[in-house]
């Protein structure tokens, strides 16, 4: 059966992958992001391979645009199945002493206050129908710190716990709950942490061929898909030559 499928940051790297692979599975989606025109071109192109697209165009921080968001969804579109909390950055790799406070508030603010609220507006209804899939996107960073990492894999860290304390609160219905922990993942995040330096976002992938938003893509829309009695819990994806959030090895 095709699911509703709510995927916030859905305009580049691993929201956009999951919209593309969610769309060949044959469901329809909801797509949030910031940038209305980049919805716009991304609903115009899967709507042309035939999937059923709505996007809102709102800052993932923004709760009373969140909530306006959802509240107009029509009735038909009202039960979703899939809710993939995909938005988040991080920004800066500075010692924590060091650190930018704006670039932390945007961090906490999107990368916990968004999720949270995107459960918060969605998950009471999957509850109430005894079905629904809440699919958070966390990080290898959010097992261990690496260097400079601080601020960014404390959020990642909160997104194991938030996902953990979920699963247990929902344990007694057929509602569902993912953590995936990507590992170096090559799109526009580096850019973005590195406040648009591209050369310098560019280092972070040379010598290794890194993890696509496809390739993370694909692990969601297989944990949204297992039977109804599995619930893949967490899953940890790599590089093949990385082993950890600060062991790589490059060639």
């Amino acid at each position: 059966m095709n699911k509703t499928v709510l995927i916030t940051g859905a305009t580049s790297g691993i929201g956009l992958g999951c919209a593309h692979k969610f769309a060949a599975n044959g469901d329809r989606l909801i797509l949030t992001g910031r940038n209305v025109m980049k919805l716009e071109a991304i609903r115009k192109d899967l709507e042309a391979k035939g999937t059923e697209v709505l996007i809102f165009a709102f800052d993932i921080r923004d709760r009373e645009a969140a909530r306006k968001a959802i509240e107009r969804l029509p009735e038909e579109w009202q039960q979703i199945d899939v809710l993939v909390n995909n938005a988040g950055l991080a920004l800066g790799l500075e010692p924590e002493y060091q650190g930018n406070l704006d670039d932390w508030e945007i961090m906490i603010d999107t990368n916990i206050k968004g999720l949270l609220t995107m459960t918060r507006l969605i998950v009471p209804g999957m509850i109430a129908r005894n079905s629904g899939h809440i699919i958070n996107i966390g990080s290898v960073a959010g097992d261990a710190a690496y260097a400079g990492g601080n601020v960014y894999c404390a959020t990642k860290a909160a997104v194991k716990a938030l996902s953990d304390g979920l699963r247990i609160d929902v344990a007694d219905t057929a509602v569902r709950v993912t953590n995936l922990k990507p590992g170096l993942v090559e799109t526009n995040f580096s850019n973005i942490r590195f406040h648009g330096d591209t050369a310098r976002a560019a280092k972070l992938y040379q010598g290794i061929k890194p993890l696509t938003g496809d390739d993370i893509a694909d692990v969601a829309v297989y944990a949204a898909n297992a039977p109804e009695h599995v619930q893949i819990a967490e899953v940890l994806i790599l590089a093949t030559h990385q082993a950890s959030g600060s062991v790589i090895v490059r060639k």
